[in-house]
């Protein structure tokens, strides 16, 4: 149970860091600050419960790679930021450490 609480905590992670740039460009300011605290608390109390079976390191690793690469994604797909072959392969490692994170646990 407590990889799912982690792939939850990380989904969440991704929604502030979206929903702060959403306030930035949309219209809605106060509600995508509002979204982004909401995930932000969301997010931390999913790691919370996450810790309680996966060792610290390990959790926290594995959270904030999955919600780096998918915020990185999220900014090329939606946000149109640059994509690179450097970035790409960033993105590839960051992925890469975290598989193996899981797979050595």
């Amino acid at each position: 149970m407590g990889w799912i609480y982690l792939l939850i905590a990380a989904v969440f992670e991704v929604g502030w860091p979206f929903g702060l740039k959403m306030a930035d460009v949309g219209n809605s300011k106060i509600a995508w600050i509002i979204f982004a605290i909401i995930a932000m608390t969301l997010s931390g109390v999913f790691l919370f419960l996450a810790q309680k079976t996966i060792p610290v390191g390990t959790a926290y690793a594995v959270w904030t790679g999955i919600g780096a690469a998918c915020t990185f994604l999220l900014g090329v797909i939606i946000f149109h930021d640059a994509m690179s072959l450097m970035r790409a392969f960033g993105v590839i490692l960051i992925i890469s450490g975290v598989v193996l994170l899981k797979i050595g646990h």
